[in-house]
């Protein structure tokens, strides 16, 4: 087992003019299970890469325990990864390809035999170790490609988009497995998604990143309650936090004909800014028993059971106004919803769950 860090590395593409990642400073502790999520672009895979040693670091350098790997060629770094797309030898069984790598390494065939056995056994794969690739679903295979990695028991676990090719349904139950099976093992594993609720369910820490530059770096709950600026507040959480643009006045934040208060020592932050971003998670507004809140024009409701998701637009907007206006979404209990068409009032049902954000600099006032 070992950390891993990132040292102000970065990787510049040949013929481009920007850093694909730029700077990143990231320290990823023992045993831990670091989730980087991003959207297409951002500079996960290709930190992940640079990890690997399937990518150049231009300048900087990275750690795996004490060991500079950064020059280091990808079969001295003790790691093991999982792709997107299995990359299975379909002329093998699912014992021949778990086992491949220790035979190219001359591991003897006992030993060998026994951690695929352990590893089949912790995957639940020990009926299928004589059936080739082709025999299998997508999620079999990908337990394969993952009893290929747990087999070289390395330092570090590097997984690149995993579950990307398999249904929703198993997506949710495999990624559990994941999980699960990381605890068990407690190997450091950097884990590479596009999927915000899968890096939230999977982490202890997630690092959110942004046209190659890190956002943040917290646990899951950190991230959604405190994020540090609009790119994270709008990216973690679905339904997405609703931020809604609005002019600074004395006591707080005017949106639509509704003044959302904001304490005085929060609105002294914003500098010069005249509006301000406000930003309410959809389950942190209540409807309003007076005529006081933001009005909204009901848009559509969405029936889950348990609960509804409300969709709409502030109210009194023209036409012109509505094709720009931004989406807000409401969750509340089935058995309250209100109905297409129906204007209702919001507020916030916890001062805590009010963030706001400076327009200039993105950043969340609260925090500062």
């Amino acid at each position: 087992m070992a950390t891993v860090s990132f040292r102000q590395a970065s990787r510049v593409y040949p013929g481009s003019d920007r850093a694909a990642v730029e700077k990143l400073d990231l320290e990823i502790a023992d045993g831990e299970f670091m989730v980087l999520v991003g959207p297409s672009g951002c500079g996960k895979s290709t930190s992940l890469r640079m990890l690997a040693g399937l990518e150049e670091v231009n300048s900087g350098n990275i750690f795996i325990g004490d060991r500079d790997v950064t020059d280091l060629p990808p079969k001295d770094r003790d790691i093991a990864m999982v792709f997107q797309n299995y990359a299975l030898y379909p002329h093998m069984t699912v014992a021949d390809n778990m086992g491949f790598a220790l035979k190219m390494q001359n591991v003897p065939k006992a030993d060998r035999q026994s951690r695929v056995q352990e590893a089949a056994r912790l995957l639940g794969l020990e009926d299928f170790l004589n059936r080739k690739p082709k025999a299998l679903s997508g999620g079999q295979r990908q337990r394969v490609a993952m009893g290929r990695a747990i087999v070289r028991n390395p330092q570090v676990f590097l997984m690149d988009e995993p579950l990307s090719n398999l249904d929703a349904k198993l997506r949710v139950s495999t990624r559990t497995q994941i999980a699960a099976l990381q605890r068990r093992l407690g190997v450091t594993t950097v884990y590479v998604t596009h999927d915000q609720t899968e890096a939230m369910t999977m982490g202890d820490r997630v690092a959110v990143l942004k046209d190659g530059i890190l956002q943040q770096v917290d646990s899951p709950l950190d991230l959604y309650d405190t994020p540090v600026n609009l790119f994270v507040a709008g990216f973690i959480g679905s339904p997405a936090m609703n931020l809604l643009s609005g002019t600074r006045v004395e006591g707080g934040v005017q949106v639509g004909d509704y003044v959302v208060p904001v304490p005085r020592e929060v609105l002294a932050k914003a500098g010069d800014d005249k509006t301000l971003t406000v930003g309410i998670r959809p389950e942190n507004f209540s409807v309003s028993d007076t005529n006081e809140g933001i009005a909204l024009d009901v848009a559509l409701v969405e029936e889950l059971g348990a609960d509804s998701y409300v969709y709409g637009t502030l109210a009194g907007l023209s036409e012109d106004e509505l094709v720009d206006a931004q989406q807000i979404i409401v969750r509340m209990e089935a058995r309250m919803a209100p109905h297409k068409g129906d204007v209702m009032r919001l507020q916030s049902s916890n001062p805590h769950g009010v963030h706001v954000f400076s327009n200039s600099t993105e950043l969340r006032l609260n925090a500062l």
